[in-house]
């Protein structure tokens, strides 16, 4: 009876996840792996910034980018990598034109994403030979926050080269188009990771279990 108790799943259990994609990505998954599991007391933290997982007394975080070099003490599985897709309202399309050539794309009033250090996230483009290749583009606005890019997209406002998850919904809702779809580069890499000394506790095998189910195409 003891040892069929000690491989249950319980106590306290520590997750780190990235503020938007934790929101939309991680948390449809969390709800039934709580449901399943009732006697884990399960701590979210959502941040963007780097965690150490031992200094901070994490069990498991999943990370966008990053190095793709861990240590040797943390078990690492690669769960895919972003698709970026280039995009923009209908009505701003209708209006301002569809691009259909990178050339063109750049003369489009573009959103782009603004680093902590105040430089923009420059847009990456395939090239005919499938090599990838980063760009910077003049902008109309620069936001530090992707849920604020998708709403100025939304709004009408510009062109934002964004990873598919992020904007999978106003797509299925028809409050975005994706543009240039022949440009559609592979972004960062998502993966979980974890200390290997815990692998072995039921409750962090059981939450690597139900993060299998993580997309991020």
């Amino acid at each position: 009876m003891l040892a069929a108790q000690r491989s249950i799943p319980s106590g306290r259990l520590r997750l780190a996840v990235p503020n938007t994609y934790g929101r939309l990505g991680v948390m449809p998954l969390l709800i039934p792996f709580c449901q399943n599991h009732p006697e884990v007391e399960l701590n979210l933290t959502f941040s963007d910034r780097f965690i150490d997982l031992f200094d901070e007394g994490i069990d498991v975080a999943v990370r966008i980018g990053g190095s793709p070099d861990v240590p040797a003490s943390l078990g690492c599985r690669q769960m895919g990598r972003e698709r970026m897709v280039f995009c923009a309202a209908p009505d701003y399309l209708a209006r301002e034109g569809r691009p259909a050539s990178e050339s063109e794309l750049l003369q489009h009033r573009a959103i782009v994403y603004e680093r902590v250090d105040g430089s923009t996230k420059p847009w990456l483009f395939t090239t005919a030979d499938g090599h990838p290749h980063w760009r910077s583009v003049p902008h109309r606005m620069a936001l530090g926050d992707v849920d604020a890019q998708v709403q100025a997209l939304c709004g009408g406002l510009g062109v934002a080269q964004m990873p598919s998850w992020l904007v999978r919904e106003p797509l299925a809702r028809g409050e975005l188009e994706i543009i240039l779809p022949g440009q559609q580069p592979d972004g960062l890499a998502l993966t979980l990771v974890w200390p290997r000394r815990k692998q072995l506790l039921p409750k962090v095998d059981a939450l690597l279990t139900a993060l299998e189910g993580l997309q991020i195409r």
